[in-house]
């Protein structure tokens, strides 16, 4: 990926997100496929309780993925996280802003109910 490709790639994330610690959590995440928090928290400089706050918070909202890493030390097996594919993340994002639209337009709306759709073609090269 070419600096000009990273960098508008950093502002469309930027977009999605609600924090910029978010955008850079998941950012990290997508350049370093399966990684720890405590790699997450030196790879973003974010404090380490933002970062884990919010990976947990981005993983219950279906933003980032993560599994087990299974060890042979007595305790929590910690936790390797991953991103969601920019495309499922943008799908997802699509939906929720769907649903928000079509509030809007049923109350604007003398007739009733309103159903906004985003449709998201995928061009293949």
């Amino acid at each position: 990926m070419s600096r000009r490709d990273g960098r508008a790639l950093e502002v469309a994330v930027r977009e999605l997100f609600d924090s910029q610690a978010e955008s850079r959590i998941y950012l990290y995440l997508l350049r370093h496929d399966g990684v720890l928090s405590d790699e997450v928290i030196r790879g973003t400089r974010l404090h380490p309780s933002t970062v884990r706050e919010l990976l947990a918070m981005m993983y219950g909202r279906r933003l980032i993925a993560r599994r087990k890493l299974p060890t042979a030390s007595i305790g929590k097996n910690p936790y390797l996280y991953y991103a969601v594919s920019p495309l499922v993340l943008v799908q997802r994002r699509a939906k929720v802003l769907e649903r928000r639209l079509s509030a809007l337009a049923s109350c604007a709306s003398e007739s009733g109910v309103h159903q906004v759709r985003i449709w998201i073609h995928r061009e293949d090269a």
